[in-house]
């Protein structure tokens, strides 16, 4: 059987729970439709856990028979985005006793990680670059570097991140370079400031971009 956590709202506006009348809420639960506080819902009696540590977020959710999701919507993103989890706050302590337990375990891990991880984008930006100077031999050097970097960056979703991408598939490899002289060659950074529509500024700037591609294809 699949288990349902509770959901808990931070509410960008305070609210006050509509059967005890507490309030401003900091954290309530809406339960069809109606606001209440944590100890209406009976969920008072967890302790919040702030996100950010995995290995102690895990070890306190299953350890904790009861546990909520704790979440606040973002109005530029339009989506309700996690903030914690409330728990049993016994099983935040015995999460907390593990976690320093074997602290230097997880961070010898995570340094091996970290240098696994920085070999990794090494390579996918070499190769990057490496087919850039085969596409566009007369590119120079610095912007070779440059556009490789960008479109490679790890968590970026970027062309160099794309499966297209890692595929050195030509139009994706091109379309990171086309990119590049997009902001960096012609005005269409300084058209989008003058409130030019994007696609208008595109087409504007289309032909400069295509004269520098040629000038590099050689």
């Amino acid at each position: 059987m699949e288990l349902v956590a509770p959901v808990v709202v931070e509410p960008l506006r305070r609210r006050r729970c509509a059967e005890c009348g507490a309030g401003p809420l900091e954290r309530m639960v809406l339960e069809f439709n109606t606001r209440l506080c944590l100890d209406c819902a009976d969920l008072g009696h967890l302790v919040f856990l702030p996100r950010g540590d995995t290995a102690l977020t895990r070890r306190a959710r299953e350890g904790s028979a009861l546990w909520a999701l704790v979440v606040r919507h973002n109005r530029r993103r339009t989506r309700y985005e996690r903030q914690g989890l409330l728990v049993e706050e016994a099983a935040l302590a015995a999460a907390e006793a593990a976690c320093l337990a074997d602290a230097e375990v997880r961070a010898r891990r995570r340094a091996r990680d970290a240098v696994r991880r920085a070999a990794q984008d090494v390579r996918v930006r070499e190769t990057l670059a490496a087919e850039i100077r085969r596409l566009f031999p007369r590119c120079p050097e610095d912007r070779v570097a440059e556009i490789a970097t960008h479109a490679s960056q790890r968590g970026s979703g970027r062309v160099g991140r794309t499966a297209a991408g890692r595929a050195l598939d030509r139009g994706a490899v091109t379309a990171a370079v086309r990119a590049s002289v997009r902001h960096v060659d012609t005005e269409y950074d300084v058209l989008l400031m003058r409130g030019v529509p994007r696609n208008q500024a595109r087409t504007r700037v289309a032909p400069v971009i295509d004269t520098v591609l040629r000038a590099w294809r050689g």
